[in-house]
């Protein structure tokens, strides 16, 4: 727990696959790109995060959607039609996962390490080539953050080989603190 008096707390969106990183205890780092500005917009060491993820409300009760997406796949069954709310409409209120940062620092996205890309979540490396493609295959965890990152990123312009400077943000899951839940 963090003994820093002024700690701040702010919102991070994570994709509900994210999540179930975070909450399985595989996801303890994040980078997002740098935009120009002064400070991290994600705080500093002994600040908070609070994450902002898809969910819905029913009957006074919040629902996740990282969790319905997990037991889909656990099951291999389509989960039902809902009408879920985007992360970024998330309230406080509804927050059950906060995050403390323990480090922060700035490289560039391609500079990732193999530990590092273990440590953001990234899918395991399949054994075998997907589709029988070689070309496909991501041997390790670093490739396999790539295309990770390029699902998340290419399209708005910041694809891995444009080697944008990133923030990685190192955080540990903050237990017992959740504002629902």
């Amino acid at each position: 727990m963090s003994t820093n008096t002024e700690a701040i707390c702010r919102p991070i969106i994570f994709s509900g696959e994210m999540v179930n990183a975070i909450l399985d205890g595989r996801k303890t780092q994040t980078r997002r790109v740098m935009k120009p500005q002064f400070g991290c917009p994600y705080g500093k060491v002994g600040d908070d995060l609070w994450v902002r993820e898809g969910f819905r409300l029913e009957d006074g009760e919040y629902f996740f959607r990282a969790e319905f997406d997990r037991s889909a796949k656990a099951f291999g069954q389509p989960q039902p039609a809902r009408k879920w709310k985007p992360s970024i409409y998330m309230p406080r209120t509804a927050c059950r996962l906060t995050l403390e940062v323990t480090n922060v620092r700035v490289e560039r996205v391609q500079d990732i390490r193999e530990a590092d890309a273990v440590a953001e979540g990234a899918p395991e490396p399949p054994a075998e080539p997907l589709s029988g493609n070689p070309a496909m295959w991501p041997c390790d965890y670093r490739e396999s953050f790539r295309q990770l990152w390029d699902s998340i990123n290419d399209k708005r312009g910041f694809g891995w080989d444009s080697n944008p400077w990133v923030w990685v943000v190192d955080f540990v899951k903050k237990e017992g603190e959740h504002v629902n839940g």
